[in-house]
């Protein structure tokens, strides 16, 4: 399984994605768009977003920090909540 992140290193909820790759070992590639105009064009043609985190699992593309969708495309269970 391929994960790419398009994140910049000031971004909250690209941190949180970012533990939560962690948090269920999975390997990600992490790039960062502040260094490079190109990196942002790369991304804005993926997503047609200019905005952080964009989330690229094996060529499905997730905009924002959605858990559930990652859940889903990384085939982790659904996180249930009573509250």
């Amino acid at each position: 399984m391929k994960v790419i992140l398009y994140s910049t290193p000031f971004c909250g909820w690209c941190a949180r994605a970012k533990e939560f790759f962690k948090e269920h070992k999975i390997k990600f590639k992490n790039v960062d768009v502040s260094t490079s105009a190109k990196k942002v064009q790369e991304m804005t043609k993926l997503s047609g977003q200019n905005a952080v985190p964009v989330i690229k699992v094996d060529g499905e593309i997730i905009i924002g920090y959605d858990e559930s969708a990652l859940r889903k495309a990384l085939h982790l269970p659904a996180k249930f909540s009573f509250f």
